[in-house]
């Protein structure tokens, strides 16, 4: 998967259309990621001990991963594409500009 936690995005489909929000956390062995806004559901939680209170929670559902588009500062959402550096490490790269996207 391509996509790293804290990468801006942009929803391309669902009922958040047209957010763009943070990568929150990947799941690479589902190819799901959780942006933080989007796709929220209400929880019951269980209280847990003596500290944490019980009640409706509202929780950031997982969405899939071909359902967002990464976005390059320089041109905004954008495919990704990959080069080698001098080193030989692989980067990320914009495939409108060039740009690498860290």
């Amino acid at each position: 998967m391509k996509l790293k936690t804290g990468d801006t995005v942009k929803i391309i489909a669902g009922k958040d259309k047209g957010v763009e929000s943070k990568i929150a956390r990947v799941i690479a062995d589902k190819n799901r990621v959780i942006v933080e806004g989007v796709a929220t559901a209400k929880r019951h939680q269980r209280p847990q001990g003596q500290t944490m209170q019980g009640g409706i929670i509202d929780k950031d559902m997982p969405i899939h991963a071909s359902n967002v588009m990464i976005v390059c500062p320089d041109c905004g959402p954008t495919k990704i594409g990959a080069r080698r550096d001098d080193e030989g490490r692989k980067l990320r790269v914009c495939r409108k500009c060039g740009r690498d996207l860290g």
